[in-house]
């Protein structure tokens, strides 16, 4: 299932980040992450899997390279780990790739006996989701752990069914072995989810800085940020549809905050309702 590299010093202690691409990442901003710590650090293989048993080539066909009259290149999925280390020298895991297809409990398992063999002290996995948010507010993050001290903000989400991934299965497997693991979910406009929203990206770094320590430098990422600002606040200012779109979003959300600052209680749903229907009888009938 895995192979892994004989010569990895001792990393008792260390924190594992996993992303997986294939499950939902609203505004690329968990594989923004992973592209800006492959950028900004140094980093080796230390364990790959065999993705020859877990991809499905003809769902999620590999690119290669065809040049005039020979094929020059063939770009082979990779499961892998990565050791890296952070501004101030401190060692950290990675494992990136694609989601498989298949054998998650065998990965699972892979993985667990990954962190019992190197002493991993915290999972940590992270992505987006789209919500009917502006980017014009501040823009929050939702996590949740395999403890209750490690959950750092509220969800608005109550008992909820939804499709498996990956991320979730190990985070689940490492609360049932005993292990701290914590995710965490930027929140990304609606309207922004099938783009690259850098912002998103920072407020997941930002989050998983304070969950590990580990110390990221994140200029190039907040450039990236400005000039994508930048480029959504020329869009919305062209269009009267998407700057109407964005208006009833600040509406809602504002009116959502003033219910959740009463008090600094959950609103009831009675109340979401009333103020739900207030919202609408505002809007001009022929919309």
């Amino acid at each position: 299932m895995v192979e892994i590299d004989s010569d990895v010093p001792d990393l008792d202690g260390v924190v594992l980040l996993h992303h997986f691409d294939g499950f939902m990442d609203a505004g690329a901003a968990g594989a923004t992450v992973v592209s800006h710590l492959l950028d900004v650090f140094e980093h080796r293989t230390v364990a790959r899997f065999n993705v020859d048993s877990l991809v499905d080539y003809r769902a999620r066909r590999p690119t290669m390279v065809y040049d005039s009259d020979r094929w020059t290149e063939y770009n082979a999925p990779e499961l892998v780990v990565r050791l890296a280390h952070d501004a101030a020298g401190t060692p950290f895991l990675l494992l990136t790739g694609p989601e498989p297809d298949r054998g998650w409990e065998a990965v699972t398992a892979a993985v667990l006996a990954l962190v019992e063999r190197w002493g991993v002290r915290l999972a940590v996995s992270a992505h987006g989701i789209p919500m009917a948010v502006p980017h014009t507010r501040e823009l929050k993050v939702i996590s949740h752990g395999t403890r209750p001290e490690l959950v750092t903000s509220q969800s608005p989400f109550g008992r909820v069914q939804v499709p498996g991934h990956l991320s979730a299965l190990v985070e689940f497997r490492l609360g049932e072995a005993r292990r701290d693991a914590v995710g965490f979910a930027a929140c990304v406009p609606h309207y922004l989810a099938q783009s690259t929203y850098p912002t998103a990206a920072l407020a997941l770094i930002a989050a998983l800085t304070a969950a590990t320590g580990l110390d990221v430098p994140t200029d190039s990422l907040r450039e990236s940020a400005r000039q994508a600002d930048a480029e959504i606040a020329r869009q919305v200012s062209e269009s009267d549809e998407v700057a109407h779109l964005v208006e009833n979003l600040e509406q809602q959300y504002d009116a959502q905050q003033s219910l959740l600052a009463d008090g600094d209680r959950v609103p009831s749903a009675d109340e979401l309702g009333a103020e739900f229907e207030r919202f609408l009888s505002e809007q001009p009938r022929d919309r």
